[in-house]
């Protein structure tokens, strides 16, 4: 019965889809409907592949576009795209933020380069523009359409007092995007040489591997871990392991110097751990972790708040619990257990150690699943507010207007902030991993449909006007300067793999690029810490440089 009503209602919506015009106005009337329907379909359209192309989320702006081009009514109110980029760029914000301000300090051949390519197709929109003989303000929105860039767009409008800019704007925005994404793809596939700083080589994967030590007079275990750089762990010992006196699994402590005949579980990256192996003695085939009965090991969550946000050092676990840490797994990534490795709600830490002390262990952590996918609604609100309000701010430019991070430039530095601090006093800024990954992607789809379904019916006026032709013409020349002079320069810039696919992201300003450079690499973090690196930068060289070009 249920399933005969199920099939009487989609044969009643088809029907009315097809043949029934009240359908624009239920949907019109009714704008949730429309966004749960426009991110449905267009997240099913973004999920096929042509020969390992595909669309992603980016599939959700253009069929809004042409949902919105067949009829003008289909429009999503402007706080919903609002809200959503908002949610979006604070969240990149904020999961990027420990990494953006390490990364800033390294990252001046980055940003150079951005700026130059900026600057580069800001001439050149002028000069072939005025060659095909298009007007300074039609060029102002040809320059933040073909960079799809909303803020300038708007600085474009208001200062130059006329409505021409949206017609260069709505031609080149839709080449823009995908211009953009076809670069990302291209430079998602590019590969760092040797001798290029690992930043831009995905982390390696962590491995773990026993040893027999075979070298006489060894400094302790706090000694060889500081030979290394800190980037391995000793997890577990067995001492005096000799034919016929088997030896006693224990934990190694810090103040204890491995003999002749030991054997240790070392867990660190693997040319790391190839060379403790080379310098200790060879590698056993001996199975420590395979002994559970004195050292078992477990996986848990981090979801205590008080824990979240202070470094793993901190709390010394060997001393005060008799366990240690030897890796902490972040979304899909696992990270070294050292002690400047600053604690995240969400964070699943492997623990080492008596099974006793193991529960002991798990109490202090907090070990709920609940908990550590919680929103943290103070601090995310309280950031967002302070974002927005920081985005209201503005700074006069010569000649008259004012430039303003906005809505999303505001937000994003704040979150970038925020994030690397991870808590003030009581506040907690962080975010659980899972969390942020969620509203991130949802503003994202938030955003994409609202620009969609509000730039169709100027997109097809415009393209088929008297500049059709050349405004297409000149901003896919603008965007191939910009991204594929990315592409080119990458050895300059020392930026290759997932990182310059951020890096155009963030240099286009375009979510829908960002949404795919992430779906193409797996949500490498990478990515997101490229955008976050040249987004503050390249909005406001567009929202200064765009009604510059008005005026010439």
């Amino acid at each position: 019965m249920a399933a005969r009503l199920v099939e009487d209602a989609l044969v009643l919506l088809v029907g009315r889809v097809v043949g029934n015009e009240d359908v624009g106005c239920l949907l019109a009337s009714n704008p949730l409907v429309l966004l749960a329907l426009l991110v449905a379909a267009g997240s099913a359209i973004g999920a096929l592949t042509f020969k390992r192309f595909a669309l992603g989320p980016a599939a959700v702006l253009f069929l809004a576009l042409a949902v919105s081009a067949y009829d003008e009514r289909l429009k999503l109110p402007a706080v919903v795209g609002q809200f959503g980029l908002v949610l979006f760029a604070y969240a990149i914000g904020v999961s990027a933020g420990p990494s953006f301000f390490t990364a800033l300090r390294t990252g001046g051949r980055v940003l150079t380069t951005v700026l130059a390519l900026l600057v580069g197709g800001a001439a050149i929109t002028l000069g072939v523009g005025h060659l095909l003989g298009l007007s300074g303000p039609v060029l102002s929105g040809v320059y933040a359409g073909s960079l799809t860039n909303t803020p300038a767009l708007a600085a474009s409008l208001a200062q130059l007092k006329s409505e021409l800019p949206i017609v260069g704007y709505s031609v080149t925005y839709l080449g823009g995007v995908l211009g953009m994404m076809l670069a990302a793809f291209l430079a998602s596939r590019t590969t760092a040489p040797a001798d290029v700083p690992e930043k831009t080589a995905p982390p390696p994967k962590l491995e773990r591997a026993t040893v027999r030590i075979e070298r006489d007079s060894l400094p302790t275990i706090d000694e060889l871990t500081a030979r290394y750089g800190g980037h391995v762990k000793f997890s577990r010992l067995m001492v005096g392991d000799e034919p016929g006196h088997p030896g006693h699994l224990d934990l190694p402590m810090g103040d204890y110097a491995p003999q002749r005949g030991d054997i240790l579980t070392v867990v660190g990256e693997g040319p790391i751990v190839v060379d403790v192996i080379a310098d200790l003695g060879h590698r056993s085939t001996v199975r420590l972790v395979a002994d559970r009965s004195a050292l078992d090991y477990r996986r848990i969550a981090v979801s205590n708040r008080t824990i979240a946000g202070r470094h793993l050092g901190d709390l010394d676990l060997p001393g005060q619990y008799g366990v240690t840490a030897t890796r902490v797994r972040r979304g899909d990534v696992d990270l070294l257990a050292t002690d400047d490795l600053v604690l995240a709600l969400g964070d699943r830490m492997r623990i080492v150690g008596p099974p006793d002390r193991i529960a002991d262990t798990a109490e202090l952590l907090g070990d709920s699943e609940r908990e550590a996918t919680d929103i943290n609604p103070v601090g995310l609100f309280l950031g967002i507010a302070l974002g927005l309000l920081v985005g209201l701010i503005t700074v006069p430019l010569p000649g008259g207007g004012a430039v303003s991070l906005g809505i999303a430039g505001g937000p994003l530095l704040v979150g970038l902030i925020v994030g690397r601090l991870h808590r003030t006093g009581p506040v907690l800024w962080s975010l659980p991993y899972s969390v942020s990954a969620t509203l991130s992607q949802l503003g994202m789809l938030m955003f994409l449909a609202y620009a969609g379904s509000n730039a169709g019916a100027a997109f097809v006026k415009a393209l088929t006007g008297d500049y059709g032709l050349k405004l297409l013409l000149l901003g896919a020349v603008v965007t191939v300067l910009v991204g594929f002079g990315l592409l080119l320069t990458r050895r300059l810039s020392r930026t290759y793999g997932a990182t310059l696919a951020g890096v155009m992201s963030g240099t286009q300003t375009q979510p829908a690029v960002l949404a795919y450079s992430n779906d193409i690499t797996h949500a490498d973090p990478r990515v997101n810490l490229g955008y976050a690196l040249v987004y503050p930068v390249a909005m406001i060289v567009k929202v200064v440089v765009g009604p510059l070009l008005g005026r010439f």
